[in-house]
């Protein structure tokens, strides 16, 4: 009769425990379905990002290739929000500005050559607002004569190095 009754009070205890367990287990499976989404789109995020990296690094260095035709007179060049490829989601914009020069280069005599110095600015944008932002300094050696003319401009031919010893 002890055995009866005893069984009578644990009919529902397995039940009970085995809903405990299945709720516990459905919380864990959902915690790391979220866990593995942020991941996802955190990786995502981070493709972005460097492709906004990238675009900003090609527009620098096209700014670079384009650097001959900044005028010397301080005013800015704007390239603004150019595609990198057609239809994606890539771009980059640059400033590019001619900032002054240095007529003492060394290791050559005083006047020879000039160095002519810019700065560019480059942001690439992707997806998602990624943006990378990028700053760099140029310095072109040209020939001497100074920004007002022939040969002092940038892209000019430099002709030979003069030697120190005269």
């Amino acid at each position: 009769m002890n055995r009866t009754l005893s069984q009578r009070k644990q009919r529902g205890a397995a039940l009970v425990i085995g809903l405990v367990l299945l709720t516990i287990l459905t919380l864990l499976a959902i915690t790391g379905m979220n866990t593995s989404t942020t991941e996802l789109i955190m990786a995502g995020n981070e493709q972005f990002r460097q492709n906004a990296f990238q675009a900003s690094e090609t527009g620098r260095e096209m700014a670079l290739k384009k650097l001959a035709t900044v005028p010397t007179d301080g005013s800015k060049v704007k390239v603004l929000d150019t595609e990198i490829v057609t239809g994606g989601k890539e771009t980059y914009a640059t400033t590019s500005q001619y900032i002054g020069e240095d007529q003492d280069i060394a290791g050559y005599k005083a006047n020879a050559f000039i160095g002519n110095h810019y700065i560019i600015t480059s942001t690439g944008k992707s997806a998602r607002n990624a943006q990378a932002d990028h700053e760099q300094g140029a310095f072109v050696i040209a020939g001497g004569g100074g920004p007002t003319g022939g040969p002092g401009m940038p892209g000019a031919p430099l002709g030979a190095p003069a030697p120190l010893n005269d």
